[in-house]
């Protein structure tokens, strides 16, 4: 069975399809002893299975079908590297496939004469990435001379790309191994080893065979998808093995997994692993379509894929114990592998520095999400409702918004319009082009779902519909000072009085509540039932006798937050939503609503854009420079994984565990780029000087330590991303 980390690059069924089937081959011809056999090998050979992989079409999937290929493009290449990544799979196969992927990029003529073979395994290659050959021009072409080292599969190629130094430009061209010394090299990779490559006498190279129109950076670009690709293997294959190891590793009278360091170690891997593959996805596309950005694309996918998987190797080891850092126990392949990737690639730090620099110039690349048929006759329909409300006057929208279900449109009608996925994402769209701003909810936008799914319709009218105009002010009265994330601890108390109930109790970290009209709040009715029994979810009018509302002054010297005190407060039979004691069902309709989740971030913390504001017309240092490329990477993936989120959504995939990545990566996001920005400033970052943007940095220091903790803390998110993701067990009670 597939789990949920498991469904991989591609989001399509047919992407699905392929992947499955590939599994299915790996299966079928990778076994132990196919492994083992590679492991043990006095130099490497062509694996039992290579057949099999041109017969069933594998190598050629991205060969255009008039060069005997399946026409596909990258993004299906790298959706088989994954799934064979996750065999670690001996042999040729990636640098051959890069190969052709090179050629395929390429307008030569050897692309004719050699796609062929290469679709079909008939003709295997390597793809040098190191230093390059020294090339001196001729009437026919040029003549090559030197070394390179590093060439990965070159002892078992029949034909290598390799690079040379061409007219002070660096170029690819196409060479036989006839022609060539090629000796196997002691390699980290002791499954698919390297190869030292060095011309004997200078080697004629036709101008056929010069692929002239690749640029240094477009090849660096096919490199980081493809290998890219199966670095995300590689992590998948450690991720699940680290979690399935403990699940059933018992120590100290329980799994290991239930264990918070080896659960958030796990579920650290498991968001590495989907940073890496939203990133390599990305790129794939961006090549196949032939953006402008997709260098930028590239550059991010070799930053984060790469690292990833080394981080998920050691982790694995790490999570095994002893068994890990035995020989027969594969762990430690996947660790070579991953690193070997790494290397070949170059390593993260010039990468990073190259997104910088993309980054610094301006580059962008706007995260698009491809909707499938019918989405245009779902537009025109709600480009010309729209149309009728963007003619009326501010407060006029307004209630046309809430009262035709616009802004929460998710839920069903009359207050939402039933809207699914597709028609969500499209109304999304349309109000932006429309230039039709929704009203702010705050914390309205988790009162209404609640109450829409449970609530009378009596309190529909008196709560839901003036919310949804923008007219009240919601605050929430779920934590307490002994419950915070555990919200079913709660203490407040909701005793049964005649028409009603009186509360009594303390709420703390409720934000607005100051300035708030209605609140929403959570208080145990039956003290005797178990702890996520008797909780029953009310709607509380803020101005109601007994109720203190105490501001506190945060790290900032703001007072966002407040304590609220509850003493004898009467709450009518008519404020409880749902059934008394049903509480805990209903608050969790308050903490997750299926809506897509479009945008993200805080407008009033640090994004991508301040901090290139700040570094504009700074000297860098290079540890300042990659820095910066590794914000921009992060920016990026933060983006595309709101983009697969919603593909997700659209396919109708539980997306509930990638929004939790999503959230953890966002939450320390901000925090990152203020911490950093402080530092850069040195003295200034510490006190106000006349200049600089001092008290801006301050201020976002102390304030962006809140961004860890509220909705959820880091160490919540690790816990859900490691029990739902990926099924570890949950904590001990």
């Amino acid at each position: 069975m597939t789990t949920a980390h498991e469904l991989g690059l591609g989001l399509t069924g047919e992407h699905t399809a392929l992947a499955d089937s590939v599994r299915g081959f790996a299966a079928r011809h990778l076994g132990a002893d196919v492994l083992r056999a590679a492991v043990d090998a006095d130099r490497e050979s062509l694996p039992p299975f290579w057949g099999a992989l041109g017969a069933q079409g594998l190598l050629g999937l991205h060969v255009p079908e008039e060069h005997g290929g399946a026409g596909a493009g990258l993004l299906e290449l790298a959706v088989v590297l994954e799934a064979l990544g996750r065999a670690a799979q001996p042999g040729p196969l990636l640098p051959t496939t890069l190969a052709s992927a090179l050629l395929v990029a390429s307008t030569a003529k050897v692309r004719g004469d050699l796609l062929p073979g290469l679709a079909d395994g008939s003709t295997t290659a390597a793809v040098g990435l190191a230093e390059p050959l020294t090339a001196t021009a001729g009437p026919d072409g040029v003549t090559v001379t030197g070394s390179t080292t590093g060439v990965l599969g070159g002892a078992v190629a029949d034909v290598l790309v390799l690079p040379a130094r061409i007219d002070d430009g660096l170029r690819w061209v196409v060479l036989d191994r006839a022609d060539l010394d090629v000796r196997e090299r002691d390699s980290l990779d002791v499954i698919r080893r390297s190869a030292l490559v060095a011309t004997r006498e200078p080697v004629p190279v036709p101008e056929d065979r010069v692929l002239r129109d690749l640029s240094a950076e477009r090849v660096r670009s096919i490199a980081a998808v493809v290998l890219g690709a199966e670095a995300v293997g590689v992590a998948s294959w450690c991720t699940t093995t680290a979690a399935e190891y403990a699940k059933v590793r018992v120590q100290f009278g329980r799994p290991i997994g239930q264990f918070q360091g080896v659960k958030h170690k796990c579920a650290a891997m498991g968001v590495e692993l989907e940073r890496a593959r939203a990133s390599v996805w990305d790129a794939a596309r961006a090549l196949d379509a032939g953006d402008d950005t997709a260098d930028f694309a590239a550059a991010v996918a070799a930053v984060v894929a790469p690292d990833a998987a080394v981080r998920c190797g050691a982790d694995c080891v790490q999570v095994l114990g002893g068994i890990g850092f035995t020989w027969e126990h594969d762990a430690h392949l996947y660790y070579r592998r991953a690193l070997t990737l790494r290397g070949l690639l170059g390593g993260s730090a010039q990468w990073s520095a190259e997104v910088a620099r993309h980054a610094l110039g301006g580059d962008a690349r706007r995260v698009r999400i491809d909707l499938p048929d019918g989405a245009e006759a779902i537009r025109e329909a709600v480009r010309g409702e729209l149309a009728a409300i963007a003619a009326l006057d501010p407060d006029e929208q307004l209630v046309a918004l809430g009262d035709g279900g616009w802004v929460q449109p998710h839920l069903p009608r009359p207050h939402g319009r039933g809207a699914d996925p597709l028609e969500q994402v499209v109304i999304s769209e349309e109000l932006k082009h429309a230039g039709i701003p929704l009203p702010e909810l705050l914390m309205g936008g988790w009162a209404v779902p609640p109450i829409v799914a449970f609530g009378t319709e009596e309190q529909k009218q008196r709560v839901v519909v003036p919310t949804l105009r923008g007219e009240v002010v919601w605050c929430q009265l779920f934590s307490e000072p002994g419950a915070g994330s555990d919200l079913a601890s709660l203490t407040t108390r909701a005793t049964r009085v005649e028409g009603g109930w009186k509360v009594n109790g303390q709420k703390i970290w409720t934000t607005v509540a100051q300035f708030s009209d209605w609140a929403m709040l959570i208080a145990r009715t039956d003290p005797d039932a178990p702890k996520h029994e008797g909780i029953t979810y009310f709607i509380l009018d803020m101005s109601t006798p007994g109720i203190t509302v105490r501001p506190l002054r945060e790290a900032t010297g703001s007072q966002l937050f407040n304590e609220v005190f509850l003493d004898d407060v009467f709450i009518p039979d008519n404020c409880v939503v749902g059934e008394p004691g049903q509480g805990w069902t209903v608050a969790r309709a308050t903490l997750s609503s299926e809506r897509v989740a479009l945008g993200r971030g805080n407008a009033s913390y640090p994004t991508l854009a301040d901090l290139l504001e700040f570094v504009d017309g700074r000297d860098l240092d290079a540890t300042a420079l990659n820095r910066v490329g590794e914000f921009a990477c992060e920016n990026h993936v933060l983006d595309l994984l709101g983009a697969r989120t919603v593909l997700k959504q659209l396919s109708g995939v539980d997306v509930s565990t990638t929004s939790s990545v999503g959230k953890l990566l966002s939450m320390r996001f901000g925090q990152q780029i203020a911490e950093f920005c402080v530092a850069q400033l040195g003295i200034a970052g510490v006190v106000a000087v006349s200049g600089e943007p001092s008290d801006r940095w301050m201020d976002q220091v102390v304030a962006c330590r809140a961004m860890t903790i509220y909705g959820g803390t880091t160490e919540v998110q690790l816990n859900v991303i490691g029990e739902r993701m990926l099924g570890l067990p949950r904590d001990a009670a």
